[in-house]
């Protein structure tokens, strides 16, 4: 039997944290995949969304690419985890999101069919071109830069 005190605070109707995935998507080149969206107004993002009852994260990661480019993918890696709490960058400012940003291989890069209710635009870019964007979400860049200077620190 669940003590009264936690049945009341899991079944309040307080606003809880949304478990989301953020799609990372490289092509062969290792260019990343940015979009514009209308729920992140005047900034690069990438596409995902929430993770659903049941499904593995590479599962929702790969569900959300499919739904939002009509991509095939192949899932690589969680990057990191990042929140987005009432961000200004958002047009729902009152929500918390715990995303898992993941690194994705497109199978077929030239095959974008975007859901034009969810994208409005999308471009390539290499990882050192999209570090430098002004007009991209913080956390975004971030997990960028930090994929590039893992990635030249390889090469060296």
């Amino acid at each position: 039997m669940i003590p009264d005190v936690l049945y009341l605070i899991c079944m309040s109707d307080e606003p809880k944290p949304e478990a989301v995935v953020g799609a990372f998507i490289r092509n062969q080149s290792g260019d990343i995949l940015l979009v514009k969206s209308h729920k992140w107004p005047g900034v690069w993002v990438v596409g995902g969304g929430h993770i659903e009852y049941g499904e593995t994260i590479a599962s929702a990661i790969k569900r959300e690419i499919i739904e939002e480019y009509g991509l095939h993918t192949e899932f690589i890696r969680v990057i990191k985890v990042v929140e987005f709490i009432n961000s200004p960058y958002c047009s729902k400012r009152d929500r918390h999101f715990i995303a898992l940003q993941c690194e994705c291989l497109a199978l077929h890069p030239d095959e974008i069919k975007l859901d034009h209710d969810e994208l409005q635009d999308y471009q390539w870019f290499t990882l050192e071109a999209a570090s430098k964007l002004e007009n991209i979400v913080p956390e975004t860049v971030q997990t960028i830069k930090e994929m590039y200077e893992v990635e030249h620190a390889k090469a060296k």
